[in-house]
């Protein structure tokens, strides 16, 4: 995989691109080190930006990925319409315009191994982020890059193929950490390389678990170490500080304004967590007041604040919640593109995990500047309740159902255990709302009874259920759960009762479909990724059945 990187100091490869996501607008920029000759760059700002870029990559992932399967808000009613050119724009230019360039800029500088960490972790990087390229765009250049004296404008690689080579790069990068003689500017596990070999074998699982390869999944989890434990979590740190950069979870940032909170929480997953009783919601999110329009509280509704509160839901709806829950939980449903009405101090913010807002305390607090846990909240990117999951989907898979449950409540303790610790960074919460080991004991005797009780279909949907609730602030994989088990079933549908067949894969990157003549854009999103084998999306549903 060397030629990957065979040029040191590569051009842009694609050119610069006008259009960036709003995550990668939100978070702190570097002036670029590729600027600089071979031997002027230096190591540690070449691995910082590798290593920020990849961050940006992963927040655009998951951002798109939780607002698809309901973990957030997604706010189109159309799903063409939704995902454009310009989504994946940002992440695009970080991959191929920036991370590629500085791990072969580090890689020419390293001619003597002494820099052998520092391109490890870049390679590893890389290659996690060309696997998610593929799993949200499919075929993608790889072959062809970073050369551009050769390949001015690079072809498009099967996607079979760059999982493949991704997956080699992977493998080298760990034969450099294994051999590894420096370690500076690390900034996700402080020199740790067995927290690094841990998270590269994690990367090969989701990569098993992803295309269905099951022999090499079980080989991994039998022979090598992988993220089993909340210590080995690969997460992003945020800080506090307000400007210069900005260091703040972008969350926070959003939400803990002066004028009031700006995200909308999804409707479908708030519910699904006061249904349940989850001890977690407290935590995840922050209620302004304590009664929504529509609701029992107040069933006459408000137009000015809530305007579907004086509406009927619309058939399609029936059996699902619309508009409203109760306790002053105020979100929106899947597909509302209602323009923003005067509820900026009144919709449910961001909580304490892992935005590192407040703590729910029925306080019913206003979010201002540097309230709650100032933002030094974490980006998850792969936790070791995610493994659980995985291995509690190959247990299924294999008919192991009381595998399966074990494996469930796994990772719902370590997500709980990792969530409660969270309270702490809000000092003026009042702490006796807190969760109480009574609470998570009748929690997980509920799922237990719930899945022991139900079909193979309930038994998946708790699967999927919880696996979502898990991911929350951090599901980039839940996109590829649901495209390839298509649970769970319970979903919300769109507000529109023809929002379009469901995205099978994004588009591409506009800044690239105008520098490239080789790639052009997709006329819709119904392209199905090598391993994406199930029934084609239909306008009125197919697959997956949550549309």
């Amino acid at each position: 995989m060397k030629n990957i990187f065979k040029y040191a100091l590569p051009l842009l490869f694609t050119g610069a691109f006008l259009f960036t996501s709003c995550e990668t607008i939100e978070l702190e920029q570097l002036a670029n080190p590729n600027a600089l000759s071979s031997d002027q760059a230096d190591p540690a700002l070449l691995l910082n930006s590798i290593q920020l870029n990849y961050r940006n990559a992963m927040g655009t992932f998951l951002n798109n990925s939780e607002d698809l399967t309901r973990i957030s808000y997604f706010g189109n009613r159309n799903y063409f319409a939704g995902l454009n050119g310009g989504t994946l724009d940002g992440t695009w230019t970080a991959l191929y315009a920036n991370m590629i360039p500085d791990v072969a800029n580090i890689e020419a500088l390293n001619t003597d191994g002494s820099l052998n960490y520092q391109e490890a972790v870049g390679k590893a990087l890389v290659a996690h982020t060309y696997l998610m390229m593929v799993d949200f765009v499919g075929d993608i250049p790889f072959s062809q890059t970073n050369n551009p004296l050769e390949f001015p404008n690079p072809a498009l690689d099967d996607d079979a193929d760059v999982y493949a080579g991704a997956l080699a790069l992977l493998a080298e990068a760990k034969s450099l950490m294994q051999s590894d003689t420096a370690n500076g500017g690390d900034l996700y596990y402080d020199g740790d390389n067995d927290s690094w070999i841990k998270f590269m074998n994690t990367v090969a699982l989701k990569a098993a678990i992803t295309t269905g390869d099951l022999a090499t999944f079980d080989n991994i989890i039998n022979t090598q170490p992988f993220i089993s434990e909340t210590a080995d979590d690969m997460q992003w740190q945020y800080g506090t500080s307000e400007v210069n950069p900005d260091e703040r979870h972008p969350r926070y940032a959003g939400d803990y304004t002066p004028s009031g909170a700006n995200f909308y929480q999804s409707n479908w997953f708030m519910n699904l967590m006061l249904e349940t009783n989850d001890p977690r919601i407290r935590y995840y999110f922050t209620r302004m007041n304590d009664c929504t329009p529509g609701a029992s509280c107040n069933p006459a509704g408000n137009g000015e604040t809530l305007g579907c509160s004086l509406q009927s839901a619309p058939p399609h709806y029936a059996g699902f919640t619309f508009c409203y829950l109760e306790n002053g939980y105020w979100g929106r449903d899947h597909g509302n593109q209602e323009g923003t009405p005067p509820d900026a101090f009144f919709r449910t913010a961001w909580g304490v995990y892992p935005a590192a807002g407040f703590f729910d305390d029925d306080s019913f607090r206003n979010v201002g500047l540097g309230l709650g846990g100032a933002g030094a909240g974490i980006r998850p990117i792969m936790l070791a309740s995610y493994v659980d999951f995985w291995r509690a989907e190959r247990a299924m898979i294999a008919g192991d159902t009381d595998g399966a449950l074990g494996f469930i409540t796994d990772g719902i303790e370590k997500s709980m255990n990792k969530v409660f610790a969270f309270s702490a960074v809000d000092a003026d919460r009042d702490a006796s709302f807190e969760a109480a080991s009574a609470d998570v004991d009748a929690f997980i005797a509920d799922i237990e009874s719930e899945f022991n009780s139900g079909s193979t279909d309930d038994k998946w949907n708790v699967l999927a259920e919880q696996y979502w609730v898990a991911m929350f602030g951090g599901g980039m994989e839940a996109y590829n759960f649901y495209r390839r088990q298509g649970y769970p079933t319970t979903l919300q549908p769109n507000l529109e009762p023809d929002p379009g067949p469901f995205p099978r894969s994004f588009p591409y990157a506009t800044g690239e479909v105008i520098a490239n003549p080789n790639v052009a854009q997709k006329a819709d999103l119904n392209g199905q990724v090598f391993w994406d084998t199930n029934p084609a999306s239909s306008a009125n549903g197919g697959f997956p059945a949550s549309n």
